[in-house]
């Protein structure tokens, strides 16, 4: 046998192995349903659930690169911030796991407290409608009883603005970070922010720096358990950003949702 003919026969017996995995980790009544896009910063974002037999097992949004390449060095600071997009999630998805919509900030400069001042990008999926994400005051100081293991609500002083409790945005909520990075003198690159207003969950958040996006590899986040989420809420247990090299994008995969009955 030729050398040739040895490295065809090799990649052919790759390809069916790949394959094989394929069939195997996804069913053949998995359908994927697109949602709306937005554009930002020139490019497409748009958001898609994914379901087997009709359940929902998946949901999510591709972001392509073209979004995170061409974030603006510089912005005016706006307060409260403006999203730079707003997409309702799918119909399935509203109705089967209680999230509602995407907000899409970019943050060029970053913003306190101290590890989170790098350019990064935050992707809210909100479990309230967008009217009630765009009534959120900050005049509710009430945090919640109970917070997941290993996060913290922190009372962070802004210059010239006062304290923000909870790290209560106007227009977001409460974001509540991981204490280990809280307490980090380091930059941060990706973490999970939970959200939280009148004193429940509202919204997950994978807070992601412009530097990790631009290195075009897949990475994934840990989902804490989070108490007190509302009955008709079905939290994801793992989130995964997927970059497709083909695509110039990442699939940003919300999977593993819990049962709806609690």
């Amino acid at each position: 046998m030729s050398l040739w003919s040895r490295r065809l026969e090799g990649a052919l017996v790759v390809a069916s192995v790949a394959a094989i995995g394929l069939s195997m980790t996804r069913s053949p009544n998995t359908r994927v349903t697109q949602g709306e896009c937005r554009t930002v910063n020139g490019a497409q974002v748009c958001v898609w659930a994914e379901t087997v037999d009709d359940t929902l097992t998946a949901f999510g949004a591709t972001i392509p690169m073209q979004a995170v390449e061409n974030a603006p060095n510089d912005a005016p600071m706006a307060w409260p911030p403006v999203a730079d997009a707003t997409i309702p999630l799918p119909d399935v998805v509203r109705t089967a796991s209680g999230f509602d919509n995407m907000t899409v900030y970019w943050e060029p400069h970053g913003h306190p407290p101290g590890p989170y001042l790098a350019p990064h990008f935050d992707f809210h999926f909100n479990a309230i409608s967008s009217a009630d994400v765009a009534a959120i005051d900050c005049s509710d100081s009430a945090k919640p009883a109970r917070l997941s293991s290993r996060y913290e609500l922190p009372d962070v002083p802004i210059p010239n603005m006062g304290t923000l409790v909870g790290l209560c945005v106007p227009g977001m909520g409460m974001h509540a970070l991981p204490s280990s990075e809280l307490r980090s003198t380091k930059t941060f690159q990706k973490t999970m922010v939970l959200g939280y207003y009148h004193a429940r969950p509202i919204f997950l958040e994978p807070m992601i720096t412009r530097e990790t996006l631009l290195k075009r590899r897949s990475f994934a986040l840990d989902i804490p358990r989070v108490p007190g989420e509302p009955a008709t809420v079905r939290e994801p247990a793992r989130f995964r950003a997927e970059y497709d090299r083909a695509g110039q994008s990442y699939r940003f995969v919300f999977s593993g949702l819990t049962s709806s009955t609690r």
